[in-house]
C-alpha cells in the first residue's frame, strides 16, 4: 500500500498547529511529526502558509458537511438553521485546531490566524447566505438582505453561545433555539 506522503504532511501540520499554534510551528516540526525530509514538505507546499491554507479549507469543508448533517429538510428554515448554526460552533468548540487558533488570535493577534479566522467566518456567512436565499426563493421567509439576515444570525448565536456564558449560566440548546425564534422570527411585537 502506498504512503499518501501528501496528506501525511497535513495530518503532520495540522497535530503541530493544533498543539502548538500558527506562529510557533516549523516546518521542521512538521517533518519530524510527519517522519519525512523537510525537503518532501516542499515538493507539495511552498511554504508553511500554503500548508495551513490547505489545512484551513479542508476544515471549512468539513464544518460544512457538518452543518448539512445537521439540516434536515424536513424541518421549518429556523429549525434548519438552529440546527445547521449550532452543529457548526459545536464544531469548532471541540476541533482541537480551531480551539488553538482562537486562543492565539486572542493572544498575540498573529497576522496568518487574524486572517484564517476571517476566512472561516466569511465562509460561515456564505453557507449562511446560500441556504437563507433558497429559504426566500421557496417563500419559507419573507424577502431580506441575505448578507445581513446571515450576519445577524451569526453574530447572535456567538453572543448566545460564547459572550453569555462569560457571565452567566450557559444557555440550553432548546433555550437558544427559543430565543431565536423570538427575536429573529417572530419579533418582540404583540400584534
Amino acid at each position: 500500500m502506498a504512503v499518501d506522503r501528501k496528506q501525511l504532511i497535513v495530518d503532520a501540520a495540522t497535530k503541530s498547529f493544533s498543539l502548538f499554534g500558527f506562529k510557533a510551528t516549523t516546518m521542521d516540526q512538521v517533518a519530524k511529526i510527519a517522519n519525512v525530509g523537510k525537503g518532501t514538505i516542499y515538493t507539495f507546499f511552498k511554504n508553511k502558509e500554503e500548508l495551513f491554507d490547505e489545512i484551513i479549507s479542508s476544515l471549512i469543508i468539513e464544518m460544512k458537511r457538518e452543518a448539512d448533517e445537521a439540516m434536515d429538510s424536513s424541518l421549518s428554515f429556523h429549525d434548519k438553521v438552529h440546527h445547521g448554526l449550532y452543529r457548526i460552533l459545536e464544531f469548532r468548540i471541540k476541533h482541537q485546531l480551531t480551539i488553538k487558533l482562537f486562543q492565539e488570535e486572542k493572544e498575540m493577534g498573529t497576522p496568518a490566524v487574524m486572517e484564517v479566522m476571517v476566512k472561516l467566518e466569511d465562509a460561515i456567512l456564505g453557507y449562511l447566505k446560500e441556504k437563507i436565499i433558497i429559504a426566500i426563493e421557496k417563500g419559507e421567509i419573507q424577502e431580506c438582505n441575505p448578507e445581513v439576515t446571515a450576519f445577524i444570525l451569526l453574530k447572535l448565536y456567538i453572543a448566545l453561545i460564547f459572550d453569555w456564558e462569560k457571565k452567566n449560566e450557559p444557555l440550553a440548546k432548546e433555550e437558544i433555539a427559543r430565543l431565536l425564534e423570538q427575536y429573529i422570527f417572530k419579533g418582540l411585537s404583540n400584534g
